[in-house]
């Protein structure tokens, strides 16, 4: 298990539907070691803090699988590491295997599963796809977000190992499931 990208973003306006939005959905890639706070990335803001954010979703993980599903369903999409929003592009860790409260080391920073990710409109006017959000409920492919528990930096190619595993043994997918379920 590793980090195969840091990805961050700023604010920006953007043209949608005869209206401007503020988003901060374009992450890009950056080299070298990055300093994790308990809000965010350095480099990195969110524009919609009721809904992104905070100390419970100060970051959001995504699988480097998930490309591989993704790549044959948008075709003609460029799809960079950071093109789902995520700040951190994973290897290893998938939503059937992570638990909702299960801690991880990254570099000299620790981090706590918090819950998974349920989009909004913003990732397809990201993805150039107005249908993205029924997709992606639809997929399964959520990733998760991270609580910050102990600051530090994480680089590209950081190990990822589980500091505890949570008891109670609901997945980020059970929780995803029961939120699509109940909604």
């Amino acid at each position: 298990m590793k980090i195969i990208s840091l990805n961050v973003g700023q604010p920006r306006e953007i043209d949608w539907n005869g209206r401007t939005v503020r988003t901060s959905i374009w992450k890009s890639p950056v080299e070298g070691s990055l300093r994790v706070q308990a809000h965010n990335l350095d480099g990195d803001r969110q524009s919609d803090l009721s809904v992104h954010g905070g100390l419970r979703k100060a970051v959001y993980a995504y699988p480097s699988e998930h490309y591989d599903y993704w790549k044959p369903q948008l075709p003609g999409t460029d799809l960079p590491w950071g093109a789902f929003g995520e700040n951190f592009t994973t290897e290893g860790l998938l939503e059937h295997d992570v638990r909702i409260g299960d801690r991880l080391t990254i570099g000299s920073a620790e981090f706590m599963v918090t819950q998974p990710r349920m989009p909004c409109y913003k990732l397809g006017i990201r993805l150039g796809d107005d249908a993205m959000v029924k997709r992606f409920l639809l997929s399964a492919r959520s990733g998760f977000y991270l609580a910050v528990v102990q600051e530090g930096d994480v680089s590209a190619g950081d190990p990822i190992a589980f500091t505890r595993r949570d008891d109670h043994g609901v997945t980020v997918e059970d929780e995803f499931r029961k939120r699509v379920h109940d909604s």
